[in-house]
């Protein structure tokens, strides 16, 4: 008992300069720096958030094809490579998108051409987690495709449900808060390996003695086997020696 003891104070130790020693380590792949504009390179950004820290990157964020050559609304439908007959417009908040499909078309590929977001689930239109107004009918953008019928109704208009996402920047990786739960699920851990040693030890020595059993049943058999062979050649050779 009292080399449990020891065994427990020596963790708790070890637990407590570990986490102190990390609480107070800033980390720089954590920065409260966020990008406010998408034609702003990373390392402007850094540079103007770093506080003359010095700090610079070794990546920046590239371009894509529509910040180089223009996109849907400057360039229209025809001259960035879009075609179809029928108009689809996608309404999420006060965020519209729009693009040009066929009739048939499965309408995640036309919302992922539109670059609109839509949180999927399993895939196979059984969870409703992408629901979507179309033309006021829910409909499950996984599995719909554009209706023949869109033709003679005008623009295709899908209201795609909000996407709440709440997130909180920090610029430590490590706070006091963390400290302290991080100190908390380590007693946690360590009062539970001391609580459920003596059952952990009691079933592991049942199971070796029921391996013994079944060790020494294994042998008993197979001594009955080979001495009722033995029997059985002894019978045979009998009447061959007389």
């Amino acid at each position: 008992m009292l080399h449990q003891v020891r065994v427990f104070a020596l963790l708790v130790a070890l637990s407590i300069a570990i986490s102190s020693t990390l609480a107070f380590t800033a980390s720089p792949l954590f920065s409260s720096s966020t990008v406010t504009s998408p034609s702003l390179t990373v390392r402007q950004v850094v540079q103007g958030n770093s506080k003359g820290k010095g700090y610079e990157p070794k990546w920046t964020k590239k371009k894509t094809l529509a910040d180089e050559q223009g996109s849907i609304d400057s360039l229209g439908f025809e001259n960035v490579g879009l075609k179809g007959t029928i108009p689809v417009v996608f309404r999420q908040g006060n965020d519209t998108r729009t693009s040009m499909a066929w009739a048939g078309q499965p309408l995640r590929d036309v919302a992922t051409q539109a670059g609109q977001y839509i949180q999927y689930g399993c895939g196979k239109g059984e969870c409703g987690t992408c629901e979507c107004m179309m033309n006021g009918k829910w409909v499950r953008p996984c599995i719909e495709t554009v209706p023949a019928t869109a033709t003679a109704e005008g623009d295709l208009v899908i209201q795609v449900k909000a996407v709440k996402s709440k997130s909180k920047s920090s610029g430590k990786f490590f706070s006091i808060r963390s400290f302290l739960m991080g100190f908390w699920n380590n007693l946690l851990g360590m009062i539970g390996f001391v609580k459920f040693r003596k059952a952990a030890r009691k079933n592991w020595e049942e199971r070796k003695a029921y391996e013994d059993l079944v060790r020494r049943k294994a042998m008993e058999k197979k001594l009955a086997k080979a001495q009722q062979q033995n029997s059985n050649n002894n019978n045979n050779a009998a009447p061959g020696m007389a």
